[in-house]
């Protein structure tokens, strides 16, 4: 299942930035950075579940604000991207 992840980390104090590192270490440990905060993930339920636990025991929920979308379709025919695009197929062939 492809999701989109959001989230928004309140970095006013040292432990707030301590978070925001975190949740993006688990992010990019799922998925991809499209954007500062927004990545996209490509996991199977159970890795779905074991990512989302792993994010729920790092954000400060009266704090921090976290989104997941789940993408109802190809990414191709779902996402619209307008300028710098990061995003990287991984399940097509890379040449490096």
């Amino acid at each position: 299942m492809d999701l989109l992840v959001t989230y928004d980390v309140n970095t006013l104090t040292k432990e707030g930035r301590s978070r925001l590192r975190k949740v993006a270490r688990v992010c990019e440990n799922f998925g991809q950075r499209v954007q500062e905060s927004v990545f996209e993930v490509s996991v199977t339920e159970a890795q779905k579940i074991r990512f989302v636990y792993r994010l729920q025991q790092i954000i400060e929920e009266k704090e921090d604000s976290l989104r997941i979308y789940q993408l109802r379709g190809p990414r191709e025919q779902i996402v619209e991207t307008y300028g710098l695009d990061r995003y990287v197929n991984f399940k097509e062939t890379l040449v490096i």
